[in-house]
């Protein structure tokens, strides 16, 4: 007699959860890391600038999986400008980044599809946007634009991982759960400043 190994029901995966929800948990201990010791939400506009420049890489590639070479150049750059104190925020930097990727995108024929280098720049412009401005007002109300700009790039990040368009699916779950987080952290940080 001969035993057989049970088999796992039709669509169900053999893998632990843990492997398969890796980038959530990424995101999470990412945001541990990132908000480590925060003093004020406005500290974390590059984060939110670097999440759309992410974004508009890819589409100027137009290659989901450039979502996270292009992630680890943004946190490097965000790195060196803390550890070498530029004297230009680190919001500026990414920003100018991303405007190069969007011109390069356009050089390269990018146009189409829609939702990728057309939409992802107006991104840009949007985050962008509340990033600088929440650089340039009160803390408390920059702390708030920050975090809601997270929240909204959330939405975006979820949005993207439904439809599995412009960055790898892995990335959108990623930056999901890492926004998210990291909005929670500045609001707390905030109201109890």
């Amino acid at each position: 007699m001969t035993e057989t190994k049970p088999t796992a029901p039709p669509g169900s995966s053999t893998h632990g959860p843990l492997r398969r929800r890796w980038p959530a948990l990424a995101g999470v201990g990412f945001a541990a890391l990132v908000a480590f010791d925060l003093a004020s939400g406005v500290d974390l506009a590059p984060v939110l600038a670097a999440s759309a420049v992410v974004y508009i890489g890819a589409a100027a590639l137009r290659k989901p999986a450039a979502a996270w070479p292009m992630f680890f150049a943004t946190v490097v750059v965000i790195t060196l400008a803390k550890l070498l104190d530029v004297r230009v925020d680190a919001t500026w930097i990414l920003l100018g980044g991303g405007v190069a990727l969007a011109i390069f995108g356009l050089l390269r024929g990018a146009i189409r599809p829609t939702y990728g280098l057309p939409l992802q720049s107006i991104a840009l412009l949007g985050f962008g946007a509340a990033a600088v401005v929440a650089m340039l007002i009160n803390a408390d109300l920059g702390g708030y634009l920050v975090a809601a700009g997270l929240l909204g790039h959330a939405a975006w990040d979820a949005h993207h991982h439904r439809t599995n368009r412009v960055v790898a699916r892995s990335m959108a779950e990623f930056c999901l759960v890492l926004d998210t987080a990291l909005a929670l952290v500045i609001v707390l940080v905030t109201a109890l400043g």
